[in-house]
């Protein structure tokens, strides 16, 4: 996979690698986490909204500067990413999967940033005991 991003030239190797992590999250967030197989398989769409979810998880409103300098500015860049790795044998695709699935993205800095709504553990307290 690092070779591949190297030789492509357009995204870093991690954007290959965080794709990969995403996946879980994208057929997690599908309903399809008992499924195998072929019908385990996520659209363009659902694999966008699983990058999204796993980076606001990992990244939070560090996701969008965290993307551009792996080389990835909008939802079709995914959609590349996605598609060197099927023309390089290491992810499968259906006939209907085209790289027009991932053009209906979202604005990274609304979603990462300006939308961004710290989640803090119910248990969490105050230094001084008391409840936020």
């Amino acid at each position: 996979m690092r070779k591949l991003a190297l030789q492509d030239g357009r995204y870093a190797p991690e954007a290959f690698q965080f794709l990969y992590e995403s996946l879980d999250t994208a057929i997690q967030l599908a309903g399809r986490t008992d499924l195998q197989g072929k019908e385990r398989h996520v659209t363009g769409q659902e694999l966008v909204l699983g990058l999204r979810a796993h980076a606001r998880e990992v990244f939070g409103p560090l996701a969008a500067p965290v993307w551009r300098s792996w080389g990835v500015h909008e939802t079709m860049d995914w959609g590349r990413i996605v598609f060197l790795l099927v023309d390089a044998g290491l992810l499968n695709r259906q006939e209907s999967d085209t790289i027009e699935d991932f053009r209906e993205g979202f604005d990274f800095d609304a979603w990462f940033v300006r939308e961004y709504r710290p989640s803090l553990p119910e248990d969490w307290k105050t230094p001084g005991g008391g409840q936020p």
